[in-house]
């Protein structure tokens, strides 16, 4: 195992083993202790009492968090017509259709998101190996395939993020910068838990939202009350 840096154990000594914390004071916590030269991005990960391995145990969404993710979005729409037109008014960075398909195959990969109109998800679906892999295939459940593409296109440049519980029943997902502050950061958080309780699986029993920490990319992680998010 490898040695700790001097910062990091600085941070890691602010925080008191075992401990969890309310939502505010962890958040603040997190902001407190990053050290990076860089403005880190700040992650939440949630551990839920569901077993991803049943299908009607998924959980999966997506949230438009209120102070954005702090980034600029490249999204590219599959579409045509006006459609095409639609995706451009509302910002999109790239709009095309079969000809796109064949630059992705070719290598080009100069984008962050990926909308699609469901009539273009036949030529789309010749990229599931590309852009599957990479978390960019679009997906209805998640708003990515839509005709209503300029809310799409929209919601994704003001900070749309996407989530999908892992094998292990545990949820990562960025929440902002550290720039942010706690107030704001507190703010897109409490968005996210709010979505993740939203879609809880009626096939849930027990615990759902059983352990949740924040860390930044850097830094040491902090846990959040428990019993705290399960009474928003």
């Amino acid at each position: 195992m490898s040695n700790r840096g001097k910062k990091y154990i600085e941070a890691r000594q602010k925080i008191e083993v075992g401990k969890r914390y309310p939502v505010q004071e962890a958040v603040a916590l997190v902001v407190a202790t990053a050290r990076a030269k860089f403005d880190e991005t700040v992650d939440a990960a949630l551990r839920l009492g569901v077993n991803p391995a049943h299908a009607d145990q998924m959980v999966r969404g997506s949230v438009v968090l209120p102070h954005g993710l702090g980034k600029t979005v490249r999204v590219l729409v599959f579409a045509k017509g006006e459609k095409e037109k639609e995706a451009l008014e509302a910002g999109a960075d790239v709009v095309g259709a079969d000809d796109i398909v064949e630059k992705i195959k070719g290598g080009w990969m100069d984008f962050d998101r990926v909308v699609a109109t469901p009539d273009m998800m036949g030529s789309v679906g010749k990229l599931g190996k590309i852009l599957g892999p990479r978390g960019l295939m679009p997906n209805p459940k998640v708003g990515t395939v839509t005709f209503d593409v300029g809310k799409a296109v929209q919601e994704l440049k003001a900070g749309k993020v996407e989530f999908r519980v892992e094998k292990a029943g545990i949820v990562h997902c960025p929440v902002g910068k550290v720039s942010f502050g706690a107030d704001k950061l507190t703010e897109n958080f409490m968005a996210l838990l709010e979505m993740v309780i939203k879609l809880k699986p009626a096939s849930s029993k027990g615990l759902y939202i059983r352990s949740v920490a924040l860390s930044t990319v850097m830094g040491p992680g902090v846990r959040v009350d428990p019993l705290a998010v399960r009474n928003i």
